[in-house]
């Protein structure tokens, strides 16, 4: 918390304590429990209207997996790559050239052809 830790803030509390005195000691700690209730209501009122808002679908969210210290690229490289593509269907060519229709079919069924690579384009 800020950087403090036990003993420095018992210290500080004890200097504090000094300083206010101990007439005005009571008034103020009434006051920072009154802010503290305030401040619990209010986050509790907007998480209520998050849910409210974001409807049911938030729910269903698994935020483990989305934490951000569970990020590891290599992890994420590695599964890419290891990514199983669909088989390609390979078809042997055939020993004499198609004309006509049967060119035109075979040419629907592989796709477009590549662009030609002109390499002393700029």
């Amino acid at each position: 918390m800020f950087g403090i830790n036990g003993g420095e803030l018992l210290v500080l509390l004890a200097v504090a304590a000094l300083v206010i005195g101990p007439e005005r000691l009571p008034g103020y700690a009434e006051q920072l429990g009154q802010w503290v209730r305030r401040g619990r209501e209010l986050l509790r009122d907007a998480k209520s209207r998050v849910d409210e808002e974001l409807g049911e679908e938030v729910g269903d969210v698994d935020w483990a997996a989305l934490d951000p210290r569970k990020y590891d690229p290599r992890r994420i490289v590695r599964d890419a790559l290891l990514d199983d593509d669909p088989p390609r269907r390979v078809t042997p060519p055939s020993s004499r050239p198609m004309t006509g229709a049967a060119a035109a079919a075979h040419a629907a069924e592989r796709g477009p052809a590549a662009a030609p690579y002109d390499d002393e384009a700029t």
